[in-house]
């Protein structure tokens, strides 16, 4: 599975503007990241991602979009992992 991450992770950062994403299991632990994304915010990452489906509980997957100034963080759960996506804006 690692090597099948590492080729997503590659793909996500091939994108304009995309400069890191991390992925996160269903306990919020850190399966993988790459570019200017944190393990550390795996966990937090899970966490909005569980609070999120609590505001729409007949949708399965929220995409959850957190913007500053110069960066957008796009956060999504598929199954059982949970990924983020950093852009600049």
């Amino acid at each position: 599975m690692e090597k099948q991450l590492d080729r997503v992770m590659d793909d996500v950062l091939s994108n304009p503007g995309v400069i890191g994403c991390v992925f996160a299991d269903h306990q919020g632990l850190c399966l993988g990241a790459k570019g200017k994304a944190s393990t550390d915010s795996a966990g937090i990452i899970g966490a909005i991602t569980d609070q999120a489906a609590k505001l729409e509980p007949q949708h399965k997957s929220p995409v959850i979009v957190l913007e500053n100034d110069t960066r957008t963080c796009i956060i999504q759960r598929s199954g059982t992992i949970t990924g983020a996506i950093y852009k600049n804006i």
